[in-house]
């Protein structure tokens, strides 16, 4: 019989991970694929990015809209909310042998919260991980403990996940699934990038990736300092739009403000992922705090600028430079990571989120783990979670 499987996407970002395990999923003789689009995927101020996933050859088996347009933590609370009634519906009715979501966004504790009160056994992609800065953290350690096969980036991560109490059977280092496109994906050459954007590269051209601080109680706290920095450095300025978290609009008014002065640099709403994967390939740097800048970025030898507080405690490679939340400190870092000696000693570094080859690994184990031993976890001890596996 054929295992359906149930896949949740709610932004660009957990979908540009999701793509290719979607897509061999969806090739795969013994899998009914069901894919579930919420949030900011059918919001058109984010795009409406439920067509980039319709022009990719998907079928939508549901879409639910949810997405409060605010500006406030109260509003991220309603969307959680609202999320929670539409999947209930859904997946009551679906009943999927297995549900499959990414990473650490806030309302992906909607799919995982409904899983569990429905008995459905959950599978997870990217736990393991820290940003100390932001409440993915707690979100991502909150899915770990709900989710019952558990797919990490890095070794890392699936050490940090045993040590959570997970049996080890359960826990299985994949690599980042974002990667895959590295293999996989045609991407654009220079040429058909500029084509693209409608816009000329010139060097040094700079990715800014920047998105509120959910941690803080300002979450644009730290938002302007970069700024700040921003004005004393030279180059095309590409800015990606923030997540849709608390303080998206104060931080693209204050993006749009500064692009007044800046005639030349431009603010993408979306870049889908063939195009923004094809952008880091031919980019000078990347400023900003976005987890991009330590898993994909790595890939390229791209140099990163990474400020403040909200990847904190994630592992990175040597392309990654930390600035304080202080103009100062990150046009320090900017003349560093700008040194043509800095970026010929990335040559040949390893990205330790992995090699490309994430969606088959997920997708084998999917295919084949026993289901029903799945539900009933076994806690393991301290001792046990020491030792090697």
């Amino acid at each position: 019989m054929k295992r359906t499987i149930a896949v949740v996407t709610s932004s660009r970002a957990d979908y540009s991970h999701l793509y290719w395990p979607l897509k061999t999923l969806s090739a795969h003789p013994d899998v009914d694929l069901k894919l579930i689009v919420l949030a900011a995927h059918l919001s058109p101020a984010f795009g409406c990015t439920v067509r980039d996933i319709e022009r990719d050859g998907f079928s939508i088996s549901s879409r639910i809209e949810c997405l409060v347009s605010s500006d406030t933590d109260v509003g991220m609370a309603k969307t959680l909310g609202l999320a929670m009634l539409g999947l209930s519906d859904v997946l009551s009715q679906m009943r999927p042998d297995l549900l499959l979501v990414i990473a650490d966004r806030y309302e992906m504790l909607a799919p995982v919260n409904v899983a569990l009160a429905l008995r459905i056994p959950i599978a997870h992609i990217e736990g393991g991980e820290i940003s100390e800065g932001a409440i993915d953290d707690a979100v991502r350690n909150a899915i770990t403990k709900m989710a019952h096969i558990h797919f990490t980036s890095t070794h890392e991560a699936r050490r940090r996940v045993i040590a959570l109490g997970e049996e080890p059977w359960r826990v299985h280092r994949a690599g980042a699934p974002s990667l895959d496109h590295l293999v996989q994906s045609k991407l654009l050459t220079r040429k058909e990038l500029e084509q693209e954007l409608e816009i000329t590269l010139n060097h040094p051209t700079i990715v800014v990736a920047y998105h509120p601080v959910t941690l803080l109680r300002d979450t644009t706290e730290e938002a302007e300092a970069l700024f700040a920095a921003l004005a004393h450095i030279e180059g095309l300025l590409l800015f990606c739009y923030p997540n849709a978290d608390a303080g998206r609009h104060k931080l693209l008014d204050r993006t749009r403000s500064f692009l007044d002065t800046r005639a030349n640099s431009r603010i993408f709403v979306n870049l889908n992922t063939v195009t923004y994967w094809s952008l880091l390939r031919e980019a000078d740097l990347l400023i900003g705090n976005s987890s991009s800048g330590i898993m994909e970025a790595a890939s390229w030898g791209l140099p990163v600028v990474n400020i403040g507080l909200r990847q904190y405690g994630r592992e990175r490679a040597a392309n990654v430079l930390d600035a304080e939340p202080a103009a100062e400190s990150i046009q320090q870092k900017v003349s560093m990571a700008q040194d043509p000696a800095f970026r010929k000693s990335l040559e040949g570094m390893t990205n330790p989120y992995g090699e490309g080859f994430a969606s088959q690994r997920i997708v084998d184990v999917l295919t084949t783990v026993p289901l029903h031993s799945l539900l009933r976890k076994r806690a393991v001890s301290y001792d046990e979670a020491k030792q090697p596996s």
